[in-house]
């Protein structure tokens, strides 16, 4: 008796076995239409490339006027959530006192970060400059490590700091203007330029 033909099933939908394989319907009828489960050709469903979120937060004196640190830190809960629930990887840089400190350096999102978000405070100068060229070489690493890792970047400051020379990061980068002064500056929309990123005031989030 002869072998039944396979079908791609019913409304020509892929067939499919276990450990997520799926027919690959065009490689397969490249050779003609199978007539033996060996002369399908299988191809592994692909899970979409992980993603890294850098944040690098400027927690300097100047970001405690008008609650703008601590409208930030609403934001920051929600992108940790968000990082969490897409298993995104996470790093965390401050930049506040003499000089940037790592809070996270790219692991999976997890609750780990809720201690260090409760104790964040505004002190100090902005060594943000630091922070950024500090990240932007990190972030190189990680591509040559990690090449098929989107890495994406959010920024919050107030702007209010000196920068002369301030290049991209290499990755899509977004930041957030904490300025909440009567007397506005405009200083991040600036640094925004600079660093290639598009550019959201916290009032707007």
């Amino acid at each position: 008796m002869a072998k039944k033909a396979l079908s791609p099933g019913p409304r020509g939908q892929a067939g499919a076995r276990g450990g997520g394989e799926r027919i690959d319907w065009p490689a397969t009828l490249a050779v003609g239409r199978p007539r033996e489960l060996d002369q399908v050709q299988w191809r592994q469903r692909l899970a979409p490339p992980p993603a890294l979120w850098l944040i690098i937060v400027d927690s300097s004196a100047s970001t405690r006027r008008q609650g703008a640190l601590s409208a930030a830190k609403g934001l920051l809960q929600t992108v940790f959530d968000q990082a969490y629930r897409q298993r995104a990887n996470l790093a965390v840089m401050t930049a506040a006192g003499r000089a940037p400190q790592w809070a996270r350096q790219g692991l999976k999102a997890s609750f780990a970060l809720q201690p260090w978000l409760a104790q964040l405070g505004a002190g100090g100068g902005s060594p943000l400059v630091e922070a950024l060229a500090s990240a932007r070489a990190w972030l190189a690493r990680r591509r040559r490590q990690r090449p098929h890792e989107r890495q994406h970047c959010l920024v919050l400051t107030d702007g209010r700091l000196h920068f002369d020379r301030v290049a991209p990061l290499g990755c899509d980068t977004a930041l957030v203007d904490l300025e909440r002064t009567s007397i506005r500056l405009g200083r991040a929309q600036q640094l925004a330029r600079l660093l290639d990123a598009t550019c959201w005031h916290i009032d707007q989030l």
